[in-house]
């Protein structure tokens, strides 16, 4: 081995990489951002706050213990108010008035007497796990703090149940549509990305500038052509999420299934559409920002400033109601948002296209691949790069 050559060597690689900026940028600014504002959301975020329905089934007995939890939960800065049934709290769950509901069991005094547990049920959409998990942990300390009323027998058990979802013990159900959009949008966007890099890199595109074909034109041909291949992979995905196919014992093989079979209380096409629009989306999005590329390498650059922010800001791997305040209007325009609600109200709630909130993620979604195909089309410029 040469020293002299692998001297020469290292030179040209930190030449290289000394003259590229934004690999640089990737390389100390990068990571300083991204652990900066998982930091920042680690420590500034809020307790998410309850508007609690409390169901007294109880009678007169329950009334003490229903007082007791309504005081513990307004001392913690939360509301909580009486339903007059479990039916008008279910409503009331449902339509996003009250984040959960208390329902103290017609049993009560006779568990409170005999000294059992009392088993209180209590009742969240269901829809994002994460953020319900946090209000789950804030109904105990509120439960805690009126222990009194329960000192005369065992602490209380809290039975969870959800408004909307499908029986499944499966833990990747509740979790599937933040999965299933995120990694569609991350890989329809590197596929994008890189292969309209390339088209600039070998000259196709400075080719086709030099005709009469518009810009508009070119942008549209590439979405169709990458979204092709986007619906493709998205098909896949979608099957092997949804799907399974159970093989039975061959030989010496055991049975074994594939796919992951994950529980879908809407419908699959709808599901598929919502997806289908996130791919789309990524796909205009990977033709902008590669006309800023000049290597694959920068193509991937962009993935800490712009993917790395909307996994950790819509719901993938944080609750929104938990993030800081003032990151929160920063979650209305971040796509991946819209798409993991779409998919959450089909996949828990069973939405379908008659649903509003459903509607609402459809049209921005649609909205936001139109808006960076206009600006992809008005960035690209005549040069091989």
């Amino acid at each position: 081995m040469s020293a002299r050559r692998v001297r020469a060597l290292w030179r040209r690689v930190v030449a290289e990489i000394r003259r590229d900026r934004p690999s640089l940028a990737l390389l100390f600014v990068a990571p300083i951002l991204v652990t900066g504002l998982v930091t920042f959301i680690l420590r500034e975020g809020q307790t998410p706050a309850l508007n609690a329905l409390i169901v007294n089934q109880a009678g007169l007995p329950g009334s003490a213990i229903a007082g007791e939890i309504a005081s513990s939960l307004r001392t913690l800065g939360d509301q909580a108010t009486q339903a007059t049934d479990e039916a008008a709290a279910r409503a009331a769950v449902r339509d996003g008035s009250a984040t959960l509901a208390i329902i103290l069991p017609a049993d009560l005094a006779a568990s409170v007497t005999r000294g059992g547990a009392i088993t209180i049920t209590v009742l969240t959409s269901g829809l994002d796990p994460a953020g319900e998990s946090g209000q789950l942990a804030v109904l105990g300390k509120a439960l805690a703090a009126a222990a009194g009323q329960f000192s005369r027998s065992q602490p209380p058990v809290i039975r969870h149940t959800t408004v909307y979802g499908v029986p499944s013990s499966d833990p990747i159900a509740a979790f599937a549509p933040a999965i299933v959009g995120f990694f569609v949008y991350f890989f329809v966007y590197i596929l994008t990305g890189v292969s309209f890099l390339r088209e600039r890199t070998g000259g196709t595109l400075e080719r086709l500038l030099a005709t009469p074909v518009a810009r508009g034109e070119i942008v549209a041909g590439y979405t169709l052509g990458f979204g092709l291949f986007a619906t493709l992979q998205v098909a896949l995905l979608m099957t092997w999420a949804l799907g399974s196919l159970r093989i039975p014992a061959l030989g010496p093989l055991p049975a074994f299934s594939i796919g992951l079979g994950i529980p879908v209380a809407g419908s699959p096409p709808i599901a598929f559409l919502v997806v289908l629009l996130l791919a789309v989306g990524a796909v205009s999005l990977g033709i902008f920002l590669s006309t800023f590329a000049r290597t694959e390498l920068q193509v991937l650059q962009f993935i800490p400033v712009v993917l790395a922010p909307q996994f950790l800001l819509s719901g993938v791997l944080f609750p929104i109601n938990s993030l800081p305040a003032i990151l929160k209007p920063l979650v209305a325009i971040m796509p991946l948002n819209y798409a993991v609600d779409g998919l959450r109200q089909v996949f828990i709630a069973g939405a379908d296209l008659s649903n509003g909130a459903l509607q609402e993620d459809l049209l921005v979604l649609l909205g936001v691949a139109a808006f960076f195909a206009v600006i992809a089309s008005l960035t690209i410029r005549r040069e091989i790069v």
